[in-house]
């Protein structure tokens, strides 16, 4: 992926977990193994400080160190996404640089929110994007999510894309998801180069129908998900689609019962990381949904259950 042109890209793009000791202190070692599993589950890329990263428990030290960390130990293995969203536009470009400096290949932000209620307008919006863009000369994915409260339309995500060159990859993660990433595609033609979808990939195959050509899911099941992905866009749909349903309950679990806390839970299972511990306020997965994730993955048997062992 390089740097500072904005190329198609297709295939899984998985959010990396932040692991923490049970005393909520953050397991730097663990997020070594994490990355090193992420490697070996054969992603296109990892995303860190992203949502199910927990970035929104993170200090500002937290996430220097874990940028730092993560960009060393990768090494250039697969190119490192860098999530830097933050309703201060200064602070986003500042988050942009250092990601940019430390190795990032490409940066991830959502639209500048606070809150419940505090939102930029399309022309605070766009000033962050063409801000960020201008500072780090990284390209750049819009984080198009229900989290932000924003709506942000068709024909303004195609103005971001025709006016700001680094801006052509789209995480889309919306209720109609798959018609967003069709009329996208289809009035953007070739300036949208990652038509992506996210949300656990709960949604795939009609994101694949609708011209999607990379998902960005957790890290539960990225070497599983991905066999999908390259199958579709090889023509082969029957054999993605007949792959996708063998895996469907598993993600529906994850992304209906569990959340972030799925990726851990795997990752602790299988030897990874130490516990899948989570941040306050977030709880703990009950016994009896962390008994049923479990059994789930074991029928389809994906690498982080067994990395480790």
């Amino acid at each position: 992926m390089a740097a500072s042109r904005p190329v198609p890209r297709t295939g899984m793009f998985p959010i990396a977990p932040t692991p923490f000791h049970e005393n909520g202190d953050v397991d730097y070692e663990g997020m070594r193994r994490v990355l090193d599993c992420m490697v070996d589950q054969g992603v296109d890329a990892i995303c860190i400080l992203a949502n199910y990263s927990e970035q929104f428990l993170l200090s500002d030290e937290e996430r220097d160190a874990l940028l730092k960390l993560s960009l060393e130990h990768v090494a250039g293995r697969v190119p490192v996404i860098v999530t830097c969203s933050h309703f201060s536009t200064r602070i986003a470009v500042a988050r942009g640089v250092a990601a940019r400096d430390a190795g990032a290949a490409m940066l991830m932000l959502m639209p500048p929110y606070h809150g419940a209620t505090l939102r930029a307008d399309e022309a605070g919006i766009y000033d962050q994007f063409a801000r960020v863009a201008e500072a780090t000369g990284l390209p750049i994915m819009v984080q198009d999510a229900p989290l932000s409260g924003v709506a942000l339309s068709v024909p303004f995500l195609l103005k971001l894309a025709r006016e700001l060159p680094l801006v052509r990859y789209f995480k889309i993660e919306v209720a109609g998801t798959a018609s967003k990433l069709r009329a996208l595609v289809e009035q953007g033609g070739d300036i949208i180069l990652g038509p992506f979808d996210g949300e656990e990939s709960i949604t795939l195959m009609a994101d694949l129908d609708a011209g999607a050509t990379a998902t960005m899911a957790s890290a539960l099941l990225p070497d599983l998900i991905r066999p999908v992905v390259m199958d579709y866009l090889a023509g082969r749909r029957a054999e993605a689609a007949k792959g996708y349903a063998r895996i469907l309950p598993l993600i529906n679990f994850e992304n209906r019962q569990c959340g972030l806390r799925a990726t851990k839970t795997a990752m602790m299972e299988g030897g990874v990381i130490r516990s899948d511990a989570v941040r306050r306020p977030l709880e703990p997965l009950h016994p009896a949904t962390r008994a049923g994730l479990l059994e789930l993955a074991r029928e389809v048997n994906p690498l982080a259950l067994t990395w480790g062992r």
